[in-house]
């Protein structure tokens, strides 16, 4: 996509990890716009729709916690409607522990958000001291930054984007409980992607409740010999029996059988939103 190399902004959503994966798509696309962290999801997508020029990177799903539904709804619902996904990339989720202090065995407390502890809950257990004073944080960030006013036998829980924007050292490397765990980001924005080798395309759609009406929906697919690689649903905001459903297909929207198949499933849903062809990431960029 060789116009990436001419936007003016890319925008992501303001955490480490988010960031990180930022840095790994503008190296991939050779991207060297004026960058715009927001501290929302809605943000990030309200600024790319008021700004053709722009990009923005953004979560969209995790081995653990699953979809990240504030992305995709804010996707579905953005106001421009050519806004889709143009790539993805999915990075390893490794925390480390962070102090400005380079011995890790003076480690009094340690500051983190209560969903990081979580996840760190065996390192603490079995490897920090018994009575290690804990303080909850709001962020990532916010935990790093507060070390400051702390003395050097306290650390926080963070990745290497974290260590490095608040120059504290790495103690100990990926502590995280759920060695596997992965989050997929996504770059979002008003372009067209051209078709390569390996292509998937996103859809997002309601069927309508009554008997049977999903199973027409994904029989669209095998009448039209079309894999799906993915599938996947949400409780939908605007009613409570209501559900989005997800589906990733193989193939790309410039392909006359996805085209097609895509058509097809418009005939036959309350609701569908083409999110995106783009190309299908199977690596990792490791980011700690």
């Amino acid at each position: 996509m060789s116009d990436l190399e001419n936007l003016q902004y890319i925008a992501y959503l303001d955490a480490p990890f988010c960031e990180a994966a930022k840095d790994y798509f503008c190296r991939e696309y050779k991207i060297t716009a004026f960058e715009k962290p927001f501290k929302t999801i809605k943000q990030v997508i309200e600024f790319i729709s008021e700004n053709p020029d722009s990009t923005a990177v953004l979560p969209v799903e995790n081995s653990t916690d699953g979809t990240v539904r504030e992305t995709l709804d804010n996707l579905i619902t953005a106001k421009n409607p050519n806004i889709k996904i143009l790539s993805e990339y999915s990075m390893p989720v490794h925390y480390g522990l962070l102090s400005r202090t380079t011995e890790i065995y003076s480690i009094t407390g340690i500051i983190a958000p209560p969903d990081v502890l979580s996840k760190c809950s065996e390192y603490i257990q079995h490897e920090m001291p018994f009575n290690l004073n804990i303080i909850e944080a709001a962020s990532i960030d916010e935990a790093a930054r507060s070390l400051q006013n702390y003395n050097l036998t306290y650390a926080s829980i963070g990745c290497e984007k974290t260590a490095e924007k608040f120059n504290l050292n790495i103690l100990k490397e990926n502590i995280n409980d759920d060695k596997s765990n992965h989050t997929k980001y996504i770059l979002v924005g008003d372009y067209e992607t051209p078709r390569s080798s390996c292509d998937t395309t996103c859809l997002a759609f309601t069927a309508e409740n009554k008997p049977g009406a999903l199973l027409n929906v994904l029989n669209v697919f095998m009448e039209n010999q079309v894999n799906m690689s993915y599938i996947a649903s949400y409780s939908s905001r605007n009613r409570f029996d209501e559900y989005i459903i997800i589906v990733n297909i193989d193939g790309h929207i410039k392909n006359g059988k996805i085209l097609k198949t895509v058509k097809d499933v418009k005939d036959k849903t309350s609701f569908m939103k083409f999110l995106g062809s783009y190309p299908k990431s199977d690596s990792m960029v490791n980011v700690r």
